[in-house]
């Protein structure tokens, strides 16, 4: 089978591999579409010490049952199909209480760290385990399927943010997690949702999507831009879609006494964390770590509109030209969102 292979860092190739072969439990999946997330992108150049080569990357993905293996009961050749990109072992203490995110035995589909490696779908084929998958509506598209995993995501952030509706509410970072948390605060009631980002594109894709307001500033003046907008109080949830000391620093300045601040953004391995702030202000500080079981709320978002999900793809395009795609993304190419990568594609060159 052909694989878009990272075989040193910043350095992309496609590859022949052997067609791997689901064992009992598992199931081959023929992928139709794949996308390249933000962490694939920042693994592409060894900053997140998560994508050590080689490795095939890909975890946003969905495609066609091939073959299943000895056991498996719910599926069949020929199910349109996507899956989580946790690999949970469903025996330990967490996953036992439903939070099979935080599982001891947890592995990343196309992630290679100190801990494990594991081959993700930027190819033709790919096995995982049967309870990892989801069966896939008949009328929803595969590239928009490949947008599953990153909603499912975004759904969890404001899950476990605990809002109750009528909140206001600071998304910082207007990237793809952060317009699809945008979309998902929305849903779950939030009145007034402002977004912060320095890229105009973004912030006008924003408004489009349902902003109250968009803010294109960043550090002190995104702090001062918010109390305005709230009258001096500050947010009730700060939503942090970056990473950074200064976003992070910004999200708790913003966010009003007794407020969450839901940290999803996971570029910097460490920050400076403003602790007088945090502990005076009575702050709750909440990370949020993959997505735990939102598949299904997920595809019933997107089937009835809520979140919408087309807007965000920029393109589809074959996996052959994967490793140009990589380029233009690393490079900050304006107007770039999702790329998605399909290896049922022909490339056009």
């Amino acid at each position: 089978m052909k694989a878009l292979v990272l075989t040193e860092y910043k350095r992309l190739e496609i590859e022949e591999r052997q067609q791997p072969e689901p064992g009992a439990g598992e199931v081959l999946v023929r992928v139709a579409a794949c996308g390249i997330c933000g962490s694939d992108v920042h693994g592409y150049d060894g900053t997140s010490g998560r994508r050590i080569p080689p490795i095939v990357m890909g975890h946003e993905a969905a495609g066609t049952i091939a073959a299943v293996g000895m056991g498996v009961t719910g599926f069949a050749a020929g199910d349109r199909v996507t899956f989580d990109s946790t690999i949970y072992c469903g025996e330990c203490g967490y996953c036992k209480r439903g939070q099979m995110n935080l599982c001891d035995q947890r592995e990343v589909v196309g992630v290679s760290c100190g801990d494990f490696r594991r081959d993700g779908a930027f190819a033709e084929y790919l096995v995982v385990p049967e309870r990892i998958v989801y069966r896939l509506p008949d009328a929803m598209a595969f590239e928009e399927a490949a947008m599953l995993e990153a909603v499912s995501v975004a759904l969890h952030a404001v899950a476990v943010s605990e809002m109750r509706g009528g909140e206001t509410v600071l998304v910082v970072g207007a990237g793809m997690i952060g317009l699809l948390t945008l979309q998902a605060a929305r849903a779950a009631g939030c009145e007034r949702i402002y977004i912060a980002d320095i890229d105009e594109t973004r912030l006008r894709l924003a408004r489009k999507l349902g902003a109250t307001e968009t803010i294109a500033v960043t550090g002190a003046e995104l702090v001062r831009e918010c109390m305005r907008l709230t009258e001096g109080k500050g947010v009730d949830v700060a939503l942090e879609a970056v990473g950074r000391s200064e976003t992070i620093a910004a999200a708790i300045d913003t966010t009003r006494k007794g407020g969450t601040i839901t940290l999803i953004g996971n570029i910097s391995p460490e920050v400076t964390l403003p602790l007088q702030k945090v502990v005076s202000r009575q702050l709750r500080l909440q990370g949020t770590a993959a997505s735990c079981g939102e598949y299904p709320h997920a595809m019933e978002m997107i089937a009835n509109g809520q979140i919408q999900v087309k807007p965000l793809i920029t393109a589809v395009a074959p996996l052959d030209d994967g490793a140009r795609w990589f380029e233009r993304l690393y490079g900050h190419e304006p107007g770039l969102m999702k790329i998605v990568l399909s290896p049922e594609m022909e490339d056009a060159q």
